[in-house]
């Protein structure tokens, strides 16, 4: 059997074929769809195998088995699909913003947004020593308009006292989460969707499930402060994000806004 001549083209085939596997393992990684994912990526693995070898039967049933697999997979992976999409758009919308940010187009909404998490921030280091318990979504480039008809929409410029007020245990205002675009509080008492992962920790409750559940299906971020412990925990794409303290939290939160 002659081996097929292999060109340059074939290894740039391969990379992007490896990286676009790992991107999507990233996504399902830690949720039930790891293991179809898994099974999914074998069998087509075996069916590629089956073509360079020319076992006709089996890569006809194969084939067969792949091609009408396609819908059930759209269902399956609807959620992983959607972080996909939107890990797409943001990823080509923050290279566009970096490369205006050098030509100081976005000046201004840097330094807005600089004072706006550090407001943010310090709000979340007083609550954390009351251990008052908060859950706030931060927009980045997608809409959170499907979420803001849950609660009451608001129209407030942010700073760190309203937010404490706002999450002070006897407010009417402190249960479900807060939801900031730009300079602006837009809405209170929002109901956010809760993680399925079910390889989260027992020791999270259900706000860090609710964030986790609101990155998984958006690009926004999320700050929770626990009601039991006081610990502040920042979350993206689905997965926490580890910092040193509360100056490095400032810094990664404004690095991702940029």
């Amino acid at each position: 059997m002659e081996l097929p001549e292999f060109r340059i083209i074939d290894l740039v085939d391969i990379l992007l074929f490896a990286a676009l596997i790992f991107y999507l393992y990233r996504l399902v990684k830690g949720t039930a769809a790891i293991n179809i994912f898994i099974g999914i990526v074998i069998i087509y693995l075996i069916y590629e195998v089956t073509l360079f070898l020319k076992m006709e039967m089996l890569s006809r049933a194969l084939g067969a088995f792949t091609g009408a697999g396609v819908f059930a997979l759209i269902v399956v992976f609807q959620q992983e699909l959607r972080r996909f999409l939107l890990m797409l758009g943001s990823t080509q919308f923050t290279s566009k913003r970096r490369f205006l940010r050098q030509l100081r187009f976005f000046k201004e909404d840097i330094d807005s947004n600089s004072g706006v998490v550090d407001e943010i921030v310090t709000a979340c280091k007083r609550m954390s020593a009351t251990k008052t318990g908060a859950l706030i979504a931060i927009k980045r480039d997608g809409s959170l308009d499907f979420l803001k008809n849950s609660g009451d929409t608001m129209d407030i410029v942010v700073n760190a006292p309203i937010i404490q007020s706002i999450f002070y245990k006897n407010s009417t205002l402190h249960d479900g989460a807060m939801i900031i675009e730009g300079n602006k509080i837009t809405a209170t008492r929002v109901i956010l969707p809760v993680s399925d992962n079910r390889k989260i920790p027992q020791r999270f409750g259900l706000r860090h499930r609710a964030a986790l559940g609101l990155t998984e299906r958006s690009n926004a971020m999320a700050i929770i402060v626990s009601e039991e412990t006081g610990q502040v925990s920042l979350v993206m794409d689905g997965a926490f994000e580890s910092y040193e303290d509360m100056d490095d939290l400032a810094d990664k939160i404004k690095t991702h806004l940029d």
